[in-house]
């Protein structure tokens, strides 16, 4: 079994090269909710971080959620 180390929702944004402001456009909501969803991601729905994950490039295992 190989481990993946897991990163943050920010990260992740960032290692796909994307502002808070690009992220936020091409996922469909403001920046201001993708900021509040990098500082909580417990109030994250699932059908969310999918989206967050296909725009970031990213399964969703490599994420880490708090």
């Amino acid at each position: 079994m190989i481990l993946v180390p897991k990163i943050t929702l920010k990260a992740a944004r960032v290692n796909a090269g994307l502002t808070q402001k690009e992220a936020a456009e091409k996922i469909g909501i403001s920046y201001q909710t993708l900021s509040e969803y990098e500082k909580d991601e417990s109030r994250i729905k699932l059908a969310m971080i999918k989206k967050m994950c296909n725009v970031y490039g990213m399964p969703i295992d490599c994420i880490f959620f708090k």
